[in-house]
């Protein structure tokens, strides 16, 4: 998400890395449009069971959308002729591109949290903001400066390594993160499954998805096979998640929610396999329209997603005095609608601040 567009070359192959972007933060604004709280709803009458299911059905789609970031970053970071670079250059552009947009977006944040949302300004409270993040979604700047902490090390590891041993990492990262957790289902097992998941498999998480990145044009698969996984798992989640709720209570409801998951590793990485199997010469002849939209949200997809939440929140809460909310309409109709307005207005306000004099490099 954050990286400049560079476009990795391996083998002539090149990503089309606008393409995965676009979709990718429309996917992140449309998990948060998804995910609007209504507490004023009985979820046992129609209307409750239809925001529900709609909101399960958006939010199981949405759910790649930081998998596809990642394996983004991982392509653009991991390229073997990168190995070399000085750690004083790399962090140099990684503090050019993300560290100042970040502290500026996150002093926003601090303001907004402060006098909109009405919540205390304290030391302890500006201090948890500090170490946990200002706002929720913040959370991913925090795992991509862990990533950027270990890119040099894994640099190394890319550029040397021979691909059999990558793909035991994968396979290893696959079922210690994905499979081993479905244990945890069993309340019997759960601890134990808990302790030896996090004993045994000590490469889990999202750095599967980084690593993975890097080596994804060595995937093969055909395009009706790769659909077919991505329908099937985002199925899954939907269902999967209706299951458990049933069954074994609200707090498993992000189980199959998860980016860890082994139904959304599925959807991301055949969703990731699709959109870099499309030449970026098909949608600059035959979209040459599409393309410029495309390069305009790809160039700003660090501000959006650091500003998109102020517009939601503002259209979904009527701070404007209207509402583009499940409170009021159609949820069906209103996530989507609520997912393209706050994209349009986060470009409409984004874009021509950045043509202001120093402001392009504070935005992001």
């Amino acid at each position: 998400m954050l990286e400049r567009a560079e476009y990795p070359k391996n083998g002539g192959i090149a990503l089309p890395v606008d393409l995965i972007r676009t979709v990718a933060i429309i996917l992140v604004i449309l998990l948060h449009a998804a995910i609007e709280p209504n507490p004023t709803v009985n979820f046992m009458s129609p209307q409750g069971v239809q925001l529900w299911w709609t909101s399960d059905v958006y939010d199981s789609i949405a759910r790649t959308a930081v998998p596809l970031f990642i394996m983004l970053t991982g392509a653009l970071l991991l390229q073997p002729n990168k190995a070399d670079e000085p750690l004083r250059v790399f962090f140099k552009k990684r503090w050019n591109r993300i560290g100042i947009p970040v502290l500026f977006w996150g002093a926003i944040f601090f303001a907004w949290d402060f006098t909109v949302k009405g919540q205390a300004l304290t030391a302890v409270s500006v201090l948890q903001g500090v170490l946990a993040g200002p706002y929720v979604h913040f959370w991913y700047v925090y795992v991509l400066v862990g990533l950027y902490l270990i890119t040099p090390l894994v640099r190394i590891v890319v550029a040397h390594a021979d691909w059999r041993i990558i793909r035991y990492f994968l396979l290893i990262w696959f079922v210690g993160t994905g499979i081993v957790s479905l244990l945890t289902l069993y309340s019997n097992l759960g601890p134990q499954t808990v302790w030896f998941r996090d004993n045994i498999f000590l490469l889990t998480g999202l750095i599967g998805y980084f690593i993975l990145g890097a080596y994804v044009i060595k995937l093969r698969f055909r395009s009706s096979f790769l659909y077919i996984g991505l329908i099937l798992s985002t199925v899954w989640t939907i269902i999967g998640t209706y299951f458990l709720i049933a069954t074994l209570g609200e707090q498993y409801s992000q189980f199959f929610l998860d980016a860890s998951s082994f139904s959304v590793i599925i959807a991301s990485v055949t969703l990731f396999l699709l959109l870099a199997a499309v030449p970026n010469q098909t949608v600059e002849n035959r979209f040459p329209r599409g393309n410029k939209v495309l390069k305009v949200i790809s160039q700003n997809t660090l501000p959006i997603y650091l500003f998109h939440l102020i517009i939601l929140e503002t259209l979904q809460k009527g701070y404007l005095g209207f509402k583009i909310s499940v409170t009021t309409m159609n949820p069906i109709i209103e996530i989507p609608l609520v997912t393209a307005v706050t994209l349009l207005l986060s470009l409409a306000i984004i874009v021509p601040l950045k043509k202001l004099p120093y402001l392009k490099r504070i935005i992001g």
